[in-house]
């Protein structure tokens, strides 16, 4: 599946729900009933989602036509390749520190002559054998989406360099991450934050990247749209069931009186 490609290529938004306290293929499948995202961010940075859980996960998203990818710190080759052989659509790079770090997690994603991923096909992503090699590594070359989040000192420095690294194909933002750094955690519409930001819209715009974001609501949604942002997380697995239970409490009000 590339329909996370297809969509930043025709400039359009890419609606994202993000899994992983919660994950289940279940979850993914009601996810999928409700329609309308795009494609799943499955967090393994902070959710500790396993390879079995990764490919069920593919599985029931296949089933709906979502697009995925995992989000992982890029601390080793297994770390990136792994992912994508269990059926990962591609992977969401954080706590990047450079470029070279960017350029690293690049090739690790892709096989000759752009990288030097281990050549195997007999896993999910090959088909389990059945695709040809040659094919096997064009498609995957073709096909793997590889994003990088810029959420560190040293990588909000050097964005202009990351931005114009080949086939890293987003940039993505966390404004907390961007808080913390700027020594304002929590003020996400700090204007230091908020120039941060305009910052990196402006080297993706140069380099002619999309960028993507986790919004703090639907008035800075729009706004980051208006910079440019083309990516942007809508959901996630632990926000739906807290807003769920407080419409379960408001709708029955009586039984839950105030404290």
């Amino acid at each position: 599946m590339r329909r996370i490609k297809e969509l930043l290529a025709q400039g359009q938004v890419v609606r994202m729900f993000g899994v992983g306290q919660l994950l289940s293929p279940k979850l993914i499948e009601i996810i999928g009933e409700h329609g309308d995202f795009d494609a799943l961010w499955l967090d393994v940075e902070h959710a500790g989602i396993g390879m079995k859980e990764i490919e069920l996960a593919t599985l029931a998203a296949k089933a709906y036509g979502m697009d995925h990818f995992v989000r992982l710190p890029a601390t080793d080759y297994a770390s990136i390749m792994r992912p994508l052989e269990a059926g990962a659509g591609g992977v969401m790079v954080s706590m990047v520190r450079s470029p070279e770090e960017a350029e690293q997690a690049v090739r690790w994603a892709k096989f000759w002559p752009r990288g030097e991923r281990g050549m195997n096909g007999g896993n999910r992503d090959g088909r389990f054998g059945l695709t040809p090699i040659g094919e096997y590594a064009a498609h995957a070359n073709a096909e793997t989406f590889v994003g990088i989040q810029i959420e560190t000192a040293s990588a909000i420095a050097s964005v202009a360099e990351i931005a114009a690294i080949p086939d890293v194909d987003l940039l993505f933002v966390g404004p907390a991450d961007i808080s913390q750094v700027l020594g304002v955690p929590g003020e996400f519409e700090h204007p230091r934050c908020l120039e941060t930001i305009e910052k990196i819209a402006r080297a993706c715009a140069d380099a002619g990247k999309p960028w993507g974001i986790v919004p703090r609501g639907g008035e800075y949604a729009e706004r980051m749209r208006g910079w440019g942002c083309r990516m942007f997380v809508l959901g996630f697995d632990i926000h739906a069931v807290h807003a769920g239970i407080r419409a379960a409490k408001e709708r029955y009000g009586p039984f839950f009186p105030t404290r």
